[in-house]
C-alpha cells in the first residue's frame, strides 16, 4: 500500500509531521511526500521516505510546474493521500494526486474549514491529541495505525553537514556553546534582539559561549544581537538547513521562539528554552518534560495571525533574567545563577 503525505510547509510543521512518516513506515506502507522547496532538505534522502515530490511554492507559483508535478504524483499511483495541512492548497494537491482515498480532518479541525469539501474521508481529532504531532498521528487512524505519543523523527544523514560544522567551529576555537536564534517567520512571535544580547552577556559571565544563528534575510538581526551582547556572542557562519541541524545537535542548548529552528532542535533531542506568546506551547511547543517554556499570553491567544495589534510586542514582557535562569535550570546549573 502507498500513502502520500501532503504537508507543504513550513519547516516546523514538516518536523512535526515526521513521526507520522515514521509510523507509516513501521506499518509497512510505502510513502511519498509532497512539499514546497524551503523544507525539502529535511526530506531529501530521508531513510524511510520512498518518493519526494516538490510542489511550486505559493509565492512563485507556476502552472507549468504544477501540472508536471501533478502528473508525476498521479504516476506514483498512491492508494491514499493524507492532507496534513488543512488548507485549500493542500486539499487540492491531495485530490489531484489521483488517490482513491483522500483523508483529512473535518472542518472544525482545519485552518481553512471549507477545504474539507475536497476530501473523500473526514476524520475527527481525538481529545487526547493535544500536541500537533499527535494531531498528525491521529490522521493515520483511518488506515488502522495507532501511534499517538510516538516521537520518532527520521531525518537525512547529517554526516557531511556535521563535518563542515565541526571544521567551522574549530576555525573559530568554539567548544561548548548555546545557540540563540532570534529570527523566525512571524515577527509577531519573536523576542527582541536586545533580550538575546543580555542573555548572551549573562551566559558569558558563567563561562557559556553563545552562537547567534540566522536564516535567509536574518543576518542583520543576528548582527543586532551580537552588538547588543557587547560582542561576547558570536554570529554564526551561514548554514544550510541540514548544517543548522548539525550545529544544533552539538549545542548545549537552544533558545528560540516558536520557529523551525526550535522544532529541529527538539527533534534532535537538544535541550531547549522556548519563548511563546500568541501560539500555544501545549499544541506546538517542546514535548520533552525537561525542556523549558516561557510565555506571555495575549488576550487573542491562541492566535495564528502574522500581524495582530492585540499580541504585537507581547514577548517583550519576558525578561532576560527569566531566560537565563531557564537555560541554567535546563542545563542543571541552578547553583550558578546570579543577578542578571
Amino acid at each position: 500500500m502507498r500513502a502520500l503525505l501532503v504537508r507543504l510547509s513550513s519547516i516546523g510543521d514538516v518536523v512535526h509531521t515526521l513521526p507520522a512518516l515514521a509510523a507509516l513506515s513501521r506499518g509497512g506502507w510505502e510513502t511519498g511526500w509532497l512539499v514546497e522547496p524551503a523544507a525539502r532538505p529535511l526530506l531529501d534522502g530521508n531513510p524511510v521516505l520512498g518518493r519526494l515530490h516538490t510542489a511550486p511554492p505559493a509565492r512563485a507559483f507556476s502552472w507549468r510546474t504544477a501540472i508536471r508535478v501533478a502528473r508525476e504524483v498521479r504516476h506514483a499511483r498512491y492508494d491514499v493521500a493524507l492532507d496534513l495541512q488543512g488548507l485549500w492548497k493542500s486539499a487540492a494537491w491531495a485530490r489531484l494526486s489521483g488517490a482513491p482515498r483522500v483523508v483529512g480532518f473535518d472542518a472544525a479541525f482545519r485552518r481553512e474549514p471549507a477545504s474539507r469539501l475536497l476530501l473523500r474521508e473526514r476524520a475527527v481529532q481525538p481529545e487526547a491529541a493535544t500536541h500537533v504531532i499527535d494531531k498528525n498521528l491521529a490522521l493515520l487512524r483511518p488506515l488502522g495505525i495507532e501511534a499517538l505519543g510516538s516521537r520518532e523523527f527520521p531525518l537525512p544523514a547529517l554526516a557531511a553537514a556535521d563535518e563542515l560544522v565541526a571544521a567551522r567551529l574549530a576555525e573559530r576555537g568554539i567548544g561548548d556553546f548555546v545557540i540563540l536564534n532570534p529570527g523566525g517567520g512571524w515577527t509577531s512571535k519573536l523576542w527582541p534582539a536586545e533580550g538575546y544580547g543580555a542573555v548572551a552577556r549573562s551566559l558569558h559571565e558563567r563561562g557559556l559561549r553563545s552562537i547567534v544563528t540566522w536564516g535567509p534575510r536574518e543576518e542583520a538581526l543576528a548582527g543586532q544581537v551580537e552588538a547588543s551582547s557587547g560582542h561576547v556572542a558570536t554570529r554564526s557562519f551561514p548554514t544550510s538547513l541540514l548544517e543548522y541541524a548539525a550545529l544544533a545537535r552539538r549545542a548545549r542548548a537552544v533558545v528560540a521562539a516558536d520557529t523551525g529552528p526550535l522544532h529541529i532542535a527538539c527533534a534532535l533531542g537538544t535541550p531547549v528554552v522556548g519563548l511563546y506568546g500568541p501560539t500555544d506551547p501545549a499544541r506546538n511547543g517542546p514535548w520533552s518534560p525537561r525542556d523549558r517554556v516561557l510565555r506571555r499570553t495575549p488576550p487573542c491567544a491562541p492566535c495564528h495571525r502574522r500581524a495582530c495589534a492585540t499580541h504585537a510586542g507581547i514577548l517583550a514582557g519576558v525578561t532576560p533574567a527569566e531566560v537565563t535562569a531557564a537555560v541554567l535550570e535546563r542545563l542543571g546549573r541552578e547553583g550558578e545563577r546570579r543577578a542578571v
